[in-house]
């Protein structure tokens, strides 16, 4: 197998072409390899075609430079590849409840176009037994092959962070899986290619699984303990950030800040988990904590906008509060899953008109997505108050003087809520700023 994709007698094939899929393909695609990269969304296609990248992780000049890769909407491209990699989203539905509908679909696909001796591998973040459990009935059922006989499979977590310009594919240690150790060990040396510090072989399948939904369940416990901080320490009149500041003089202590907790992996995956838990007869009271916590964290912030509003003796019905970001995260045109449309939906509710700018984000996906329009920075004015809600590097150049404009005229103090402490709090007092920060 691998003689022959090095040999481009074989196609490698990259199932879901977003924010992970993407930079696998191109990846795989510089180091010499024939790749498809396939998506049931032919839009998104003809852009890349076009040497357009959509996601923002690659760039367009990196684009257009690949030539190796065929980008298709028609799975029947897919019957040329002999190494399948699935890369689709698993989100959480409206219940919490994890949503496989698009790993689901994605094997079907598969299935349908998979031929003897062919090697899938999935990198959609799942709870343990995901592939071996429901991922492989489907490959089987669908193709009419046996698994195991006709064709292998593994896992490999995504562990790409969107927006993160330091830690790319090439340079993340890849965990990788067989359901032999034939497997194993082809699909080790196949990502062995592209990832220069190296993989690490899990000793099954499951372990993979699990390993990956541990690392962002971990991580949503550590922010949910400083967003209770600063619940806590906001009622104390105590400034969260300077009492982290201070811990952190520590040299072992865990350096994590406050803010919204969203996305496609962080917000979503400890959900998995839960499930898989209580599927087993065990209530994860402290993953789920956790999200609690950190669901709530929208309503927090537009709780306080309200409350500051009142404390200067602004109107709460009819106010005009501009958000500033709407991604889930810095940098990153990613909308997918953002909790800043919680603290747009609470100050909805509170009869308050809410005008939203991102500089990154997507005005049709936007629309789309949450049917926001968004505005241009320019285009908004008269605002009672100013939430600034994504750390985006444009955002921390923001000339606060200048920023005063936006208000009505009549405000002696306006209102600054920053959500992850970009703003220098000392600087925005000095020019009068009512300021708060998480």
């Amino acid at each position: 197998m691998i003689n022959e994709l090095l040999k481009n007698n074989e196609k490698i094939s990259i199932i879901g072409m977003g924010y992970v899929g993407l930079p696998l393909a191109i990846a795989f695609a510089e180091k010499g390899f024939n790749v498809i990269g396939f998506d049931t969304n032919s839009s998104k296609i003809e852009e890349y075609k076009k040497g357009i990248d959509l996601t923002g992780e690659v760039g367009n000049e990196r684009l257009k430079k690949v030539l190796n890769i065929d980008y298709s909407s028609n799975e029947i491209d897919l019957r040329e590849a002999k190494f399948h990699i699935v890369a689709v989203p698993t989100p959480v539905l409206k219940n919490k409840m994890p949503d496989l509908r698009p790993i689901e679909s994605a094997s079907k696909i598969v299935a349908k176009n998979l031929t003897r001796g062919s090697i899938v591998v999935y990198e959609s973040t799942v709870y343990p037994g995901v592939t071996e459990e429901i991922c492989v009935p489907i490959l089987e059922k669908e193709s009419g092959l046996k698994c195991g006989l006709d064709f292998k499979v593994g896992y490999s977590p995504e562990r790409i962070n969107p927006g993160d310009k330091i830690h790319r594919v090439e340079n993340i240690v890849k965990i990788t899986s067989g359901m032999d150790e034939e497997s194993s060990e082809i699909i080790a040396k196949v990502y062995e290619q592209i990832i220069k510090v190296g993989v690490h072989r899990a000793s099954s399948i499951k372990v993979a699984e699990a390993a990956k939904v541990i690392e962002n369940s971990q991580r949503d416990i550590n922010i949910a303990f400083v967003n209770e901080l600063s619940i806590i320490f906001d009622k104390m009149g105590i400034d969260t950030k300077d009492v982290l500041e201070a811990a952190g003089t520590k040299w072992n202590f865990l350096k994590f800040s406050p803010g919204l907790v969203g996305g496609h992996c962080i917000g979503v995956d400890p959900y998995y988990l839960a499930m898989k838990a209580e599927e087993i007869g065990y209530r994860a009271d402290v993953i789920l904590a956790g999200r609690k916590t950190n669901d709530g964290m929208g309503k927090f912030i537009a709780e306080k906008t309200v409350k500051k509003l009142i404390s200067n003796g602004r109107k709460v019905k009819d106010a005009h509060v501009l958000i500033m970001g709407l991604t889930f995260k810095e940098n990153c045109p990613d909308l997918r899953n953002s909790k800043v449309e919680d603290i747009i939906n609470e100050l909805k509710d509170y009869g308050i008109f809410v005008s939203i700018i991102d500089p990154l984000a997507n005005k049709d996906e936007s629309l789309k997505e949450y049917g926001i329009s968004l505005l241009k920075k320019e285009e908004v004015e008269n605002v009672d108050a100013i939430i600034l809600a994504v750390a985006h590097e444009e955002y921390k150049k923001l000339d606060l003087e200048e920023l005063k404009k936006i208000y009505k005229n009549e405000i002696q103090n306006p209102i600054l809520v920053d959500v992850k402490g970009i703003v220098d709090k000392k600087n925005a007092r000095i020019l009068g700023y009512d300021f708060w920060r998480m």
